[in-house]
């Protein structure tokens, strides 16, 4: 059996699991508070502060890092690669402390991973998985419709495929066997067209591509949207607050709580279901593109993340649209630790092979 620890860092959180196999056999949820992390320059400079916290809690649950086979992080805004388990190397700590393809708390995954294999003393291999920038995105759906602008993959690898794997298996079959729309609905909303292993075509969930979510506004019509950006009466950064932030269902029914939104619908707010209903439009529409994108050969629709709880309203309305076009499967939530584990689990069982990374000069 093999235990592995999983490191899960947020801009205000470190969240720490860890598996003995599969199981979970202790979990904890650090929080930082701002005044704790103003005193760091930057997010680089955290990484002997949260690593202390973390060796902290491995004593609390007596498994010293002595007794530790593997350790996994949230993998963070590297280069865009292919999906998959990385061992975590130079390039990649030079990249992520660089920040040199952007600066997110999931940067300290790699790096605190890497803090701990070296401070063991035993050569702890330290792995990342399916980070948020995985592009497998074929050349064609690459293209915007103007060369100054490049369509980018990013979205939520890391749950997508591991539910992928997961419904896969429910049919006997390897996840490189079959064809799926997957559909992850959280604070942002992410749709991925997966060709046998590979997310051939998917929205860019953190930057405003695809259906509108609970606080982000989606894809926009451009001349509106131009016509804003030179009215004067937002400043840049507002203009991005309120695509990222602001948007959605937030500017619709002022919250972006989910729960909020369906209480309100059941107290009888007509407003409130008509922007609810209207998001779960927009997801239709779009995964009837990721459909086409596979020429109509699907095997299953994945609906995952936080909003697939919603058994009352969401799921029922996707359903209802969607399952002309192949069986509906629902995997409620998004467990990040899990995924990562087994992630770990599938190298050091030798299922997988690990990934090297490699930095671009």
């Amino acid at each position: 059996m093999s235990v592995v620890l999983v490191i899960n860092p947020g801009s205000t959180s470190t969240k720490l699991a860890l598996f003995r196999d599969s199981e979970m056999i202790g979990e904890h949820t650090i929080r930082h508070s701002p005044d704790e992390l103003s005193k760091f320059p930057s997010l680089y400079e955290q990484r002997e502060f949260r690593k202390a916290l973390i060796v902290r809690f491995l004593e609390s649950v007596k498994h010293p890092l002595s007794e530790i086979d593997a350790i996994i992080g949230r993998g963070g805004m590297l280069r865009p690669l292919e999906g998959g388990t990385y061992a975590v190397n130079e390039e990649m700590i030079e990249d992520l402390r660089l920040a040199k393809y952007g600066e997110h708390a999931s940067n300290l995954g790699a790096i605190l991973a890497n803090e701990l294999s070296l401070e063991s003393g035993k050569g702890i291999p330290a792995y990342i998985a399916d980070p948020v920038v995985v592009d497998e995105m074929e050349p064609v759906a690459k293209f915007s419709g103007h060369p100054d602008y490049t369509r980018r993959s990013i979205f939520h690898a890391l749950n997508q495929k591991a539910v992928a794997r997961e419904v896969a298996s429910r049919y006997g079959k390897k996840y490189e066997e079959m064809n799926f729309v997957v559909v992850h609905m959280g604070g942002g909303i992410s749709i991925g067209a997966h060709r046998r292993g590979r997310v051939v075509d998917v929205n860019n969930a953190l930057n405003g591509d695809g259906p509108f979510s609970p606080e982000r506004a989606g894809t926009l019509p451009l001349t509106g949207l131009i016509k804003l950006c030179f009215s004067n009466e937002y400043t840049k950064d507002e203009i991005r607050k309120l695509i990222k932030g602001k948007g959605g269902l937030m500017a619709y029914t002022g919250t972006s709580d989910c729960q909020k939104v369906q209480q309100a619908i059941l107290d009888g707010d007509r407003e409130s279901e008509l922007a609810y209903k209207a998001m779960a439009y927009q997801i239709v529409k779009w995964v009837g593109r990721m459909a086409a994108a596979l020429s109509g050969e699907v095997d299953a629709i994945i609906i995952t993340g936080g909003i697939a709880y919603d058994s009352r309203f969401m799921v029922p309305w996707l359903t209802e649209k969607l399952s002309f076009i192949a069986p509906i499967n629902v995997v409620p939530g998004g467990n990040e630790e899990l995924s990562l584990a087994v992630a770990c689990l599938r190298v050091l069982e030798g299922s997988e092979k690990a990934k090297q990374y490699r930095g671009k000069s």
